[in-house]
This record gives C-alpha cells, structure tokens and sequence, in this order.
C-alpha cells in the first residue's frame, strides 16, 4: 500500500515541480495568439475552454492505454509502478507537452508536419504513413475492446456486432462534425466520469486495505519476468504514449492561451498515470496473486479484471458506473483517432476541412478498412500496435529534442528518454516473433548499434539546423485560414 500512495504522490508533486521546469524550459509567449484564433475554420480550429480541453485532452489520450495495459502489466509486480511513475514524469508528460506546445507555436501541426521540419522532409512521408496506420490500429481496437464490454455488461444479451456497429455510426458523425459539437458538449461529462470511476476504485483499495505488493528487492518483480523490453511495450498510455502525439495537435488547434499547456498537455498525461496506478494496484491485489491474475486474464481479458474489480469494490451500482467510465475511454479515444487521421491526410494532401464533403471523401475509405481489420485476431492487432505505439514517442521525443537544441536549450530532457526508448524499441522488433525472432542478445546488440547510429544522424543534423536557423515557430502574420 505504501509503494502504491508513494507513487501517486510523486506523479501529483511532478506536476508541480518537474512539470513547472519544463514549462520554464520551453518558454511560454503568453501574449501570442494561439491557432484557435488565428486559423479560426469552425471545425477544428475553434477556442474552447481550458477545463473543456483538458477533458477532452484527458479522454483523447487514455484509450484502454491506462486500464488494460497497467492491469496486464501488473504481471511484472512492483516493477510496473516504477516505470508508471518515472515514464509519466520524465517522458510521457514531457513527450506530451512539448508535442503539444510545438504544435501550437506551428500553426496546430500533427506530427508528420513537425517531423519533416525538425527531422529532415523525407520523415514527412516517413511518419506519415507511420501515424495513419497506427491511427487505424487504434481506431480498430477501441471499437472491439468497448463492444466486448459492452457485450460482458449486457450479460452476452446483445450480440458483439451490434455494439461493433453502433460504435462505428457513432465515430463517423464524431469525425465528421466540428470539434465542439459532439466532443466539445460531451467529453467534459465522460471525463468527470472516468475520473470518479477510477477514484472510487482507489479509495476502495485505500479502504479495503487491499495487500498492494510493495515494493523491494526480493519482490521486484515475479518470477524473473522478462522485464526488458517487453514491461515498456505492456504498459504504454499510462507512462509513455506515441499515440498521445496523434491527439494533441487537435487540442493545440483549440487552446486559447500558451500559459494553458501545462494543465492540458503535462497535467492529462499525470492524470492518466494515477489512472494507470489505481487499475495495477487493483489487479495486483485483488485475485490471490500473481497466478490467479494470470488465469483470469486468459479467461476473459483485462475486461473481466474491470468487470470484477469495479463490482467488488464498489458494488453493483457503483462498479457498473465504474464499467462504463472504462467504455468511454476506448470510445472517446477511438472517435479522435479516426478524426486525427482524417487531418492528418487533410493536412498531407493540403485539402481545406471546412466543407462536408471534403471531410467525407477522406473519412469514409478510413472507416471501411477498419472494418475490415476488425476480423483480425485482437491480440496480434495489439502487439504491432503497441510496437507502432511507441516507435511514434520515440520520433516524436526526438522532435522535442530536436526543437529545444535549436532553441540552444536543454535538450537532453527529452533526448533522453527518447534515446531510451528507441533501444527498447528497436530490441523488441529484432527479439519478437512479429518482427525478426532473434535471440535477445542479438536483439540487444542491434538496438544499441541501431541507437548509436541513429543518435550519429540526429547530432549531424540538429547542428546543421541550427547553423541554418530553422524557424521554430510560424510568423503568425503569414498564417491564413484554414477555411
């Protein structure tokens, strides 16, 4: 129990402290008009409220990310609230505020636009094609795994590809519309939902007196588990997310005010890691250990985890509301995926949003491949997602870093974590059967070689930006609208 309120207090004092610093770092222009204003379309780019941003922000970037991924990280033990804590602070906040403020200082860009920038423009196509295809892994997966709750709440009732169906009509109008007409009126309700669900869980642990392992030497983490790489690719929304750098540029489009980024960007990413450390203390202390959590994450997935943990610690009312807090996060991460990929093109092919059908005819082709990526098996879905996951933070930590070496800043806060993460990453492609099935060692040996040669590249061509003077921000006087 100890370990488990430690690690909430230290994400809540980040906040205040490293999340203060990296704001002092980036250097906010208060008096700066924001793209809300100035590209001002009545679709995507509309001024909304902090609070309202910061909801939408919240419930954009969580997903399933931080209940299921921490629930089946909870396998690795104490380890998994080490990495929640750290990774949240250090790199996925970070990663967060820095792609979204870089965003609003050029004209609301998604990543494909800022990696071509600061990256070179052959990474514009690169990451592109990179960001849509985990957009649609992502859109794909939060339309099975809220029907399968759904289905689970209805007591199997109510047949899967009907809420699969639902689900889809409901993302195509989310798309579609502008940003404060669905998301805008909605998210500030579901988010106050989601929040009060994974409190009450947490209270209820703190009062129950649950037996949260704590954390040590001996238990570390169970059974040796193979914590490297794969604790890193297990847990991703709760402590770093590339799929958070596809939702900011939507809020960077709404914000009125720079000063706001720390609440919205770095302060959601907090949010979701006290999130994330309620629902793995839950599944680390709630059936009998370590092995009965294991059998009942093959019986029935994290959803059955939610469905029993929520019921038990809050009864039947309260654990349902709970159940259906954890049905908005899929759905309102999986409407923004559909929405961020339809800009992203909209973007890349330079096609104005503010007429319907030039939404339409770029949404609709979306849609109907995730349909059909819906009969593909769950589990391998989430594995190549989860490695496009965090293949994206890493560029997008590197945009950060890149960004801030111009500025002749420290550059290293998110250097970093991003050098970090691409060994991890580059090992899990070589180490698992979806990528090359070799050895860990070798695996090893390429992710560092890989990282070294890749850290070579970004030093030759950070330098050369700066001796070059590439613009970190758009003159705002150049800037049209985006109608």
């Amino acid at each position: 129990m100890y370990t488990f309120l430690a690690g909430i207090a230290l994400l809540i004092i980040g906040y205040f402290t490293y999340g203060k610093f990296i704001e002092k770092l980036f250097g906010v222009k208060q008096e700066r008009a924001t793209p809300a204003y100035v590209n001002a379309d009545g679709v995507d780019y509309i001024p909304m409220s902090t609070a309202k941003n910061s909801f939408i922000q919240l419930l954009n970037i969580a997903g399933t990310g931080p209940v299921f991924g921490p629930i089946m990280g909870a396998l690795y033990g104490p380890a998994a609230f080490i990495w929640i804590v750290v990774g949240c602070i250090f790199a996925g906040a970070v990663h967060d505020y820095l792609t979204g403020m870089i965003s609003i200082r050029n004209r609301g860009a998604h990543l494909p636009e800022l990696a071509s920038k600061f990256l070179g423009k052959v990474m514009k196509h690169i990451v592109n094609a990179f960001a849509v295809l985990l957009l649609l892994l992502v859109g794909t997966v939060f339309v099975s795994t809220p029907a399968s709750l759904l289905h689970l709440l209805t007591d199997g009732s109510v047949a899967v590809w009907i809420f699969i169906a639902a689900i889809f009509v409901y993302y195509i109008v989310a798309t579609l519309l502008p940003v404060d007409k669905i998301i805008g009126r909605l998210y500030p309700y579901f988010g106050a939902l989601l929040l009060l669900s994974a409190l009450g869980v947490g209270v209820g642990l703190v009062v129950t007196g649950a037996p949260i392992p704590e954390l040590s030497l001996q238990n570390f983490h169970p059974d040796h588990a193979p914590i490297f790489p794969l604790l890193f690719f297990t847990i991703t929304c709760g402590a770093l997310s590339g799929f958070h750098a596809t939702q900011t540029p939507i809020i960077s489009r709404t914000t009125k005010k720079e000063k706001e980024g720390r609440k919205i960007f770095y302060g959601m990413m907090i949010a979701e890691g006290i999130i994330a450390m309620i629902w793995a203390a839950a599944a680390m202390s709630m059936f009998d250990g370590y092995q009965g959590l294991s059998d009942i994450l093959a019986a029935g997935g994290p959803g059955a985890i939610v469905s029993e943990s929520s019921t038990v610690l809050l009864g039947a009312i309260g654990g349902t509301l709970a159940v259906l807090g954890v049905i908005v996060l899929p759905i309102t991460s999986g409407d923004t995926a559909f929405r961020s990929a339809r800009m992203i093109i909209a973007d890349y092919l330079k096609i104005a949003q503010k007429k319907l059908s030039s939404r339409l005819w770029i949404a609709l082709p979306l849609f109907a491949i995730s349909v059909v990526l819906t009969q593909i098996d769950f589990n391998i879905l989430w594995r190549y997602f989860s490695w496009a996951n965090q293949a994206t933070a890493v560029i997008a930590l590197f945009v950060g870093a890149m960004y801030l070496y111009i500025a002749k800043k420290n550059y290293f806060v998110s250097l970093i974590p991003g050098t970090f993460m691409l060994v991890m990453v580059i090992a899990y492609i070589l180490s698992q059967q979806i990528g090359f099935g070799l050895p860990m060692n070798v695996a090893w040996a390429g992710g560092v070689i890989g990282t070294i040669i890749l850290l070579v590249l970004f030093f030759k061509a950070a330098k050369k930006a700066r001796a070059n003077n590439v613009p970190l921000e758009e003159d705002i006087s150049n800037w049209d609208s985006a109608a």
